[in-house]
């Protein structure tokens, strides 16, 4: 199904009509947008899962955090890299240290702060490693509404909902589409994590 639809997607895109400033460009908005939704979404998931990491111990949650935790610094490089190309149109620059901009570097910089510590910290920094999984959860909302509370040359999402139908339909359906790929990637590391869990017991009990 995430196969078809990411199959599929390329046409809509293609038939949505060019928009008047920035003709072909302006398409990149249909893979930014939908990428920047998701390193949102993970960022929330990795810092939930953390905090029920935290209070009960439950390897599960400390499992699908870590596999949110991977999702948010993929899902952030496709936002930060496809960002560029469109800014470079519509502002005549490849990168302004604009709020959004900047406040999205810094999410995509926490996770991967978070995937180094889990890779390198050593026995026992799953609790250090919520914790800045915890923060960068807390940058979401300061992410999301930075347009809103200072002068910003980034679009707002009220546009969003006023999208002309021809417009919002290849959105919506690339939206769709991220979101299966989303629960794809999430459900299959979350699976490998704990067989990759067992392995790891199961080499202790060995005594090798």
């Amino acid at each position: 199904m995430c196969g078809l639809m990411f199959a599929v997607s390329p046409l809509f895109v293609a038939n949505a009509p060019a928009e008047a400033t920035m003709g072909l460009v302006q398409k990149v908005f249909y893979l930014h947008l939908p990428s920047a939704w998701f390193f949102l979404l993970s960022a929330i998931l990795c810092g939930v899962m953390s905090i029920r990491y935290l209070i009960n111990g439950k390897t599960r949650a400390d499992h699908t955090a870590f596999a949110a935790a991977e999702l948010t610094a993929f899902f952030g490089l496709l936002t930060l890299v496809t960002g560029p190309l469109w800014a470079r149109r519509s502002w005549g620059a490849w990168w302004v240290w604009d709020v959004r901009v900047t406040s999205s570097l810094v999410g995509w910089l926490i996770s991967l702060s978070y995937l180094l510590l889990r890779k390198y910290g050593g026995p026992g920094v799953g609790k250090l490693a919520a914790s800045v999984a915890i923060f960068g959860m807390a940058n979401v909302p300061f992410i999301y509404f930075s347009v809103r509370a200072w002068r910003t040359i980034h679009p707002t999402t009220d546009v969003i909902p006023k999208l002309p139908t021809s417009f919002g339909v290849p959105l919506w359906f690339s939206f769709v589409a991220f979101a299966c790929l989303f629960s794809l990637l999430l459900r299959t590391r979350i699976e490998l994590e704990d067989l990759r869990s067992r392995v790891d017991a199961l080499f202790l009990e060995s005594g090798e």
